[in-house]
């Protein structure tokens, strides 16, 4: 009887740790697999503004949220020399200051993820404007960026001049993007949309042309002059209007074509916006160049004549010079038509200004936000200094910039109070500022981020405990186990039935 107790108690034993190691294997393998990133993937984006091209290094972990990456700005590099559209005349002169930066790029991204890391050029308002002066000069520019990136380890996806409204999007999507009003972690560390976060307006200032977009609090206003965004998973209709012409450098030439205008003689001009005692001789053609100036040259134009400017450091008269840069009168005092008889929206919220309203901002002695009396004390105090005295005042001193400080300051409360209606109690929304951590606030990282939607997820790759071929042997084994326990086990069964129902058969010895 002990003989078949013992191979029942041993089978009963090894079906019961069979199951147990089956269960415990399956459940270690599902709960202790790790999720791991497939790493990360890169873009480059160059920013070929009117007057320089920044390059910009961006990576995103390869796996997206709700189709859009995640991108963060790695690395930054400005290349040595003009905007591409100065480029016009000799289109085979980009290569060599391009190489610097592209050199340093390289280094940035590792080797084996060059031939995967798309590259972009997006050209703004300069470009923009060589294409309606001369439009073979403009194609060729194109071109020449073309061939280079053929030579280059990266995809290249082209070179496009982008459009004034999609420059303004662009801003406010990096503006909005980097101010966490897409996307948040929340208490477990995931990505989620925030609870009932506003946007931020987005005010940028480049140098040929001048944008402003925002979302606008009359939603029927938002489907007449909007562009509909997607992001994340959710819409936005966005206000956007790009002033060509109201850049910076571009204003500026007008700015001297109209001194020039008004002057008695051509020779000597006198300037209220340069600081006193500064004196520069500028050619014809750096002010009537351009497309912007065409319009006010002069009857006698020679373009290598020099006319001499004399700074007279004068803030009222500077003021009253600039105001007229801005047709104020095309909108007949439509409160929703501030200048250029153009339609907008009452301005709404807080804004974001940056590009070259926060370098003037900044030479002024300002940052972030402050009252208009604050900005408008700043900014009488500085154009009435001498040449002299600026120069100890600014904290990076360059002629080209320091000379226009004074013009720029009251070309940004012009363009902020009477083109856009902002008011000593709206004013101090926006805030001036030039990166949000370490990334830029400009269009290019938010051309990214809609180019990201694009890009193609990589699927997570999962790590588990076990390898699937040892996973998949032992689950055989143990289940195999199991079953032939189980077998034995009946067998046992059946063999131990089967001897009860015998009839015993006794023998009787009956004894003779």
């Amino acid at each position: 009887r002990m003989l078949t107790r013992t191979p029942s108690v041993v089978a009963q034993v090894f079906l019961l740790l069979s199951i147990v190691l089956v269960i415990a294997i399956a459940v270690i393998q599902i709960n202790q697999q790790q999720v791991l990133s497939p790493g990360l993937k890169y873009g480059i984006v160059l920013d070929a503004g009117s007057s320089r091209t920044t390059v910009y290094v961006y990576e995103w972990p390869a796996e997206k949220e709700n189709n859009t990456g995640v991108v963060s700005q790695t690395f930054k590099c400005n290349v040595k020399g003009p905007g591409i559209s100065s480029y016009g005349s000799s289109p085979g002169a980009l290569a060599k200051p391009l190489d610097d930066c592209l050199n340093k790029v390289k280094e940035r991204i590792p080797v084996h993820l060059h031939k995967n890391t798309s590259v972009y050029l997006g050209a703004t308002a300069g470009m923009r404007l060589l294409r309606l002066q001369n439009e073979s000069a403009a194609n060729e520019v194109l071109a020449s960026i073309q061939s280079y990136f053929r030579a280059q380890p990266f995809e290249f996806r082209g070179a496009q001049i982008i459009t004034g409204p999609e420059e303004g999007v662009y801003g406010w999507i990096t503006a909005n993007y980097l101010m966490g009003n897409f996307l948040e972690r929340n208490l477990w560390r995931t990505w989620v949309h925030p609870y009932r976060k506003e946007t931020v307006g987005a005010l940028d200032l480049g140098g040929a042309s001048t944008q402003i977009s925002f979302i606008p609090e009359d939603p029927e206003e938002r489907l007449n002059s909007t562009l509909q965004v997607k992001l994340y998973g959710y819409n936005y209709n966005v206000y956007t209007h790009s002033y060509q012409c109201y850049g910076r450098d571009e204003a500026e030439k007008r700015f001297l074509a109209l001194l020039l205008q008004k002057s008695k003689t051509s020779a000597n001009v006198d300037n209220p916006c340069y600081p006193q005692n500064y004196n520069t001789a500028l050619m014809m053609k750096d002010l009537f160049g351009s497309l912007c100036t065409q319009s006010l040259r002069p009857v006698n134009y020679y373009p290598n004549q020099h006319v001499n400017f004399h700074g007279t450091g004068d803030p009222g008269l500077c003021q009253e010079m600039v105001s007229l840069l801005f047709n104020l009168t095309a909108c007949r005092d439509r409160e929703d038509c501030p200048f250029n008889g153009i339609h907008q929206p009452k301005v709404k919220g807080n804004f974001v200004a940056f590009s070259g309203f926060y370098y003037t901002i900044n030479a002024l002695n300002l940052s972030g936000q402050f009252s208009l009396d604050d900005f408008n004390s700043s900014m009488w105090f500085f154009c009435s200094q001498s040449w002299a005295q600026l120069q100890f005042m600014l904290p990076k001193f360059e002629e080209i910039y320091a000379r226009s400080y004074c013009f720029s300051a009251n070309f940004i409360y012009y363009l902020l109070v009477h083109g856009y209606n902002f008011n000593a109690e709206t004013w101090p929304q926006i805030h001036f500022q030039k990166e949000v951590g370490n990334s830029s606030i400009g269009w290019s990282l938010g051309y990214m981020l809609s180019l990201t939607n694009m890009i193609p997820a990589e699927g997570k790759l999962i790590q588990l405990p076990l390898k699937p071929s040892l996973f998949a042997g032992l689950l055989v084994f143990l289940t195999a186990t199991a079953l032939l326990c189980l077998l034995f086990l009946v067998y046992l069964c059946v063999v131990s039935h089967h001897r009860k129902s015998v009839p015993r058969v006794e023998h009787v010895f009956i004894p003779e």
